[in-house]
């Protein structure tokens, strides 16, 4: 007999996933699995994520209201002169097929939310205690990690990056060349501020002295972080999203988030067109590129300037017809019927590693995809409106998929062409995760190899093909539970991601 299954998860690396899938072993949940996760993976995906960053978290529990934990980043600027704001420093990153401008520097340092966050799921939800959580990863990032070909990658095309600070080329070319496959990176700072979170909670990172060293490092350097942005910062709980699919119901991140209401449009858009679709109405590539493309088309000056208004919502289900009940992400299931959906992000980071703290800093407020009206244009206290969005899939009102991805702007098409692969096409989360995708951008499909273009191209369509999968194409970590109650995994292969099942002992 087969042995019984404690739950799955899929993270970014495999010391992530496998730290995730240790606290499942010693009975915890899927929200304390992802919290130990997220923990480990400051150590293992560091230019990705950390105690410098911001996320979401999506929890689904049985007998309780799904929670969107916000502790993503603020716009800051509470009591500074804007007068005295350093330039951007702008960067530009090769993909191989594609080149993306990220903008870095003190001045594109955003409020982090990150230590909030993990105190604040772990005490809604969890039932490790952080400091447990927290030991993993400290002891990870004082020994060091070897850094995988994924990861040397990140660095790789990040270079630009992680030399632009003595501080930060310290650590990702100690010897004056960039750490390649194979080599350690070791970050004691941070083993020690993994310590404190465990130890004292969040206090130190906003209001303590941790807090001051950040502020008074940044704002320095011309960046408008200030103590009043850290201790004013909140988690803010949300009620999700909802959509109809087919017979499923997707759950996703709410404004003042953008990436989850416009994944939530294009879902409604293809179950609109299905009753006059061919066959089983699974949706063809020339109806998912139109989703996408109509679904871009929303993301106007009036949609991004009315994310924050509490109305917005309704009125874009209203005009939408009434359908709609950068990073790396963690996704859990567990056998008692949790799910934990979470997505975190440095941006690019900034390059900002303030010493003594171990934190290196997000670069949220030089991300074009986020500030796509214009930099600096969001009021103090204002959170960026990112494409992030954790999601859960329910049928018949229990947890079957739980995904998110990394990726910037290609999250949303990342996680679209997930859930259809699942859903419509019936294959397993593994599958689906490693299937090409394609992904409309700027009048662009971009297209892995794998994807039949050809009606595309008949159909008038400009094709940006890839030699081979890329995480251009973004970083899906999906986990699934079957009709019969088996768990599955996929780890996105584009960004070095693995998934675990676990099973009982």
């Amino acid at each position: 007999m087969a042995e019984p299954q404690l739950g799955v998860i899929a993270a970014g690396h495999p010391l992530t996933a496998e730290a995730g899938a240790a606290v499942l072993r010693d009975g915890g949940n899927a929200v304390d699995a992802a919290i130990g996760a997220m923990l480990v993976s400051f150590a293992c995906e560091p230019l990705l994520t950390g105690l410098g960053a911001g996320g979401y978290m999506l929890v689904v529990a049985q007998d309780s209201k799904p929670v969107l934990l916000d502790f993503f980043v603020e716009a800051p600027g509470r009591g500074a002169d804007p007068a005295a704001r350093a330039e951007l420093v702008p960067i530009s990153v090769s993909f191989g097929e594609a080149i993306q401008v990220f903008n870095i520097g003190a001045a594109s340092v955003g409020t982090y939310g990150m230590a909030a966050g993990v105190c604040e799921a772990s005490g809604r939800f969890g039932r490790v205690p952080v400091s447990a959580l927290a030991a993993p990863a400290a002891r990870l990032a004082r020994t060091g990690v070897e850094l995988n070909a994924s990861q040397a990658y990140v660095a790789e095309i990040l270079a630009g990056i992680v030399t632009s600070t003595p501080e930060c080329a310290a650590l990702y070319a100690p010897h004056g060349v960039l750490l390649g496959p194979g080599e350690q990176l070791r970050q004691p700072e941070l083993a020690d501020a993994l310590e404190r979170l465990g130890a004292e909670g969040a206090a130190p990172f906003y209001t303590g002295d941790i807090a001051a060293g950040i502020v008074e490092w940044v704002s320095g350097r011309g960046g408008m972080l200030t103590a009043a942005d850290l201790s004013g910062y909140e988690v803010a709980e949300r009620a999700p999203i909802r959509v109809g699919y087919r017979d499923r119901e997707v759950l996703t991140n709410p404004p003042p988030s953008a990436g989850g209401i416009l994944i939530a449009h294009a879902l409604s858009l293809l179950d609109a067109g299905r009753a006059g679709a061919a066959g089983d109405g699974t949706p063809d590539i020339e109806r998912i590129v139109e989703a996408m493309e109509r679904t871009q088309a929303e993301r106007t000056p009036e949609f991004l300037e009315g994310l924050g208004d509490p109305g917005f919502v309704e009125r874009f289900l209203h005009r939408c017809g009434g359908r709609l009940g950068s990073t790396t992400h963690i996704a859990v299931l567990d056998c008692e019927g949790w799910a934990c959906s979470v997505t975190c992000s440095n941006g690019s980071c900034s390059g900002i590693i303030v010493p003594g703290t171990g934190v290196h800093l997000n670069n949220m407020l030089g991300e074009q995809d986020l500030n796509p009206l214009g930099f600096h244009r969001f009021p103090p206290g204002r959170r960026l409106p990112s494409m992030m969005a954790p999601t859960v899939v329910l049928r018949e009102g229990v947890p079957e998929l739980v995904l998110g991805s990394a990726g910037s702007n290609r999250i949303r098409s990342a996680i679209l062409q997930t859930v259809l692969r699942v859903v419509d096409e019936g294959m397993r989360a593994p599958d689906a995760v490693e299937a090409p995708r394609v992904h409309f951008e700027d009048g662009i499909v971009y297209a892995e190899p794998g994807i039949d273009t050809r009606a595309l191209e008949a159909a008038g369509r400009a094709i940006g093909r890839f030699r081979g999968r890329n995480l251009f194409f973004g970083g899906v970590q999906a986990v699934e539970r079957d009709r019969d109650g088996r768990f599955w995994g996929g780890g996105d292969p584009r960004r070095g991601g693995s998934a675990v099942v676990v099973r009982a002992a």
